[in-house]
């Protein structure tokens, strides 16, 4: 007899706890009914009809017998628990892996504090950094000569610019002031204006304007600019004088115009006048940007 065989399955009857309790009554009733059921008889046609009704008496007869059937039932009992206890281990052992697994999954898993601390790290360096650059751009420009007025003069009136194309600017300080801003709007209308040098005093105001071109020097000279209250002084750093002078002297003199503003300009002009009628002795004429000023014995 196969001892996987649950007997009371056999007749179709409940097992466990509800079958231990069942009566012998009970138990032949169910055989009858399933004899019925399986009687090769009712079965021609199936080639385990046999077979099948031999189990059936086997089985019924085991659970007719009282002592037969006792021992079944502590069988069956002992086949449960063992599948309770199978059961429980592998819900413990289903536990363990998956904490094992969780386990696993924390450990190869990045950390938060540790990705946070990294990021803190990287947006830190590049701070210090763009900080440093700063510091570095604030340092090139206070250390720059075009944050001194007068050293960025002495370059512009040095020997790599060209003076013909330089314009004298003076003015009152009365009224109306000039910035570089302004004069270089005003000078602009004559045409492109590459710098603008600004360097006042307390009664006047002095600025040399860098033109494009010696067209728009000339244009700009003589002409009228500025404010009607307050109108600026145009004069060509580089003037263009019709009598001829030796070489050295006219260089001379080119560079003492460009230190002349206002009244000083006028000194300037007498001074030449007087030279030209000592060596003409006559009337003389000086021709000076856009303007002829003439005087006789």
């Amino acid at each position: 007899m196969d001892m996987d065989v649950n007997h009371y399955e056999v007749l179709g009857l409940p097992f466990g706890v509800e079958g231990a309790k069942l009566t012998e009554k009970e138990i032949s009733k169910a055989y009858k009914l399933k004899a019925l059921e399986l009687h090769p008889d009712k079965r021609p046609d199936d080639p385990n009809a046999h077979d099948n009704f031999q189990k059936l008496k086997s089985s019924y007869e085991i659970l007719k017998d009282e002592k037969a059937r006792k021992l079944f039932d502590d069988l069956l009992k002992i086949k449960r628990e063992k599948q309770q206890r199978q059961s429980q281990q592998d819900s413990k052992k289903r536990k363990m892996m998956s904490d094992l697994e969780e386990r696993e999954r924390a450990a190869f898993a990045p950390d938060p504090s540790f990705k946070a601390r990294k990021e803190e790290e990287r947006i830190a360096k590049q701070l210090k950094e763009e900080i440093e650059r700063i510091r570095a751009t604030m340092l090139a420009k206070k250390e720059s000569p075009a944050s001194s007025v007068p050293q960025r003069e002495t370059k512009q009136s040095g020997g790599g610019l060209d003076k013909d194309k330089v314009l004298k600017v003076s003015w009152e300080k009365v009224g109306e002031d000039y910035t570089a801003e302004r004069l270089r709007e005003i000078f602009s209308e004559f045409g492109v204006v590459d710098d603008v040098v600004v360097k006042s005093s307390k009664k006047k105001g002095s600025a040399l304007v860098v033109m494009a071109t010696k067209d728009a020097v000339v244009a700009a000279t003589g002409s009228v600019c500025g404010s009607l209250s307050n109108p600026l002084l145009v004069l060509p750093l580089q003037p263009a004088v019709a009598t001829e002078f030796p070489s050295a002297q006219r260089s001379a003199e080119t560079d003492n115009i460009s230190n002349l503003v206002g009244p000083g300009y006028q000194a300037y002009e007498d001074s030449i006048l007087k030279k030209i009628q000592m060596d003409m002795g006559g009337s003389s004429s000086l021709l000076f940007g856009n303007s002829c000023i003439c005087k006789a014995d």
